[in-house]
């Protein structure tokens, strides 16, 4: 039978980055098999996968914020890596909140090839020189900007003036799981104004994970994150077999996604998968809040006794882009003191 035809024309040089160990260990809360990930390691080194992200979801060090440890030491994150990844770049995760700069030069010099680093927008411009030092010390910095749809595009090129050319690219982030194709469109050909390596990582909150990574190869990305089965937080991520599938279909044959298939199946029986909220999922999606705020979004609503749609829609409304904790329990006061009606 003939492939179905599509209209993407990917470029040659298209890439997949597999966040698997990284995005999914959220799923798991932190806490990975260390012969799974070893296994599963060994087991990318022999596809054309080229970076492998791992470690803590939230990123390197992410326990100096007071969220659960992952229970693989960093030195033996590296050290699995260094095994197993002979063939393939190897990096992690960073927010200047907790990661140091001590420790990513240490990474390094245990192997790491690239590091991320995580930023809301308008947080950029106060964080110029971490990440124009993070530059210095890894050959390979990715500028990721969270909930990248809480800023309006045509903010983006005046909060990131400032950053060093020296990154290796800037991620254009769908931290909601809420954007569209077209939304996907604008947010990279802005990006692409301002660096000329972009990548995209979409969640799947409204199941549009798959479609916008392709939408933003359309749009001229040249990377875009997938995880084995869509593993990752809240609704999960972009499918890496997906999107290695598709990209054959439209004649880019780099990735063997039949291997990746059977990779993707191998972490479906593997993992024993945290349950989440499906109501949840969509209401962040559509309404425009993270994952990471639905327990302290359910744990108010069942103080109200309310539901969780119009506490979202009205802490929405009293951040105007940005939703955070102090938001949500202000709209859990307004509801509380009757001055608005659910």
């Amino acid at each position: 039978m003939s492939a179905i035809p599509v209209s993407l024309s990917p470029a040659p040089s298209s890439e997949i980055l597999d966040a698997t160990l990284r995005d999914g260990s959220y799923a798991v809360d932190f806490q990975l098999d260390e012969k799974f990930v070893t296994e599963l390691l060994g087991k990318l080194n022999e596809t054309s996968i080229g970076k492998v992200e791992i470690g803590h979801g939230l990123g390197y060090e992410a326990e100096r914020s007071g969220i659960r440890a992952s229970n693989i030491e960093l030195d033996r994150w590296c050290e699995m890596a260094r095994a197993e990844l002979p063939d393939t770049d190897w990096g992690m995760f960073a927010q200047p909140g907790f990661s140091r700069l001590s420790t990513l030069r240490e990474l390094v010099d245990q192997g790491m090839s690239f590091v991320r680093i995580g930023l809301e927008a308008d947080q950029v411009p106060e964080h110029l020189d971490y990440i124009e030092r993070a530059t210095e010390i890894c050959g390979e910095v990715y500028l990721n900007l969270m909930k990248t749809s809480a800023t309006p595009a045509a903010q983006l090129p005046g909060l990131l003036r400032g950053v060093t050319p020296a990154v290796a690219g800037l991620y254009v982030v769908d931290s909601y799981g809420s954007m569209l194709p077209t939304d996907v469109h604008r947010y990279v050909e802005v990006a692409k104004e301002c660096f000329p390596v972009v990548g995209f990582h979409g969640h799947d909150n409204l199941g549009m994970a798959n479609a916008n990574s392709i939408a933003a190869l359309e749009a001229g990305a040249a990377i875009v994150d997938g995880t084995l089965d869509g593993i990752g937080r809240g609704a999960g991520n972009a499918e890496t077999e997906s999107l290695a599938g598709i990209l054959n279909m439209a004649g880019n044959h780099r990735y063997d996604y039949k291997q990746l298939a059977r990779l993707a199946e191998f972490c479906r029986t593997s993992l024993e998968l945290l349950p989440e909220d499906r109501n949840m999922q969509v209401l962040g999606g559509v309404i425009g809040i993270h994952s990471g705020y639905f327990p302290l979004i359910q744990e108010l609503c069942a103080e109200l006794t309310v539901d969780p749609a119009p506490l979202m829609e009205i802490a929405l409304g009293l951040a105007g882009q940005s939703v955070g904790k102090n938001h949500i329990r202000a709209a859990a006061e307004r509801i509380s003191q009757g001055l608005v009606t659910v």
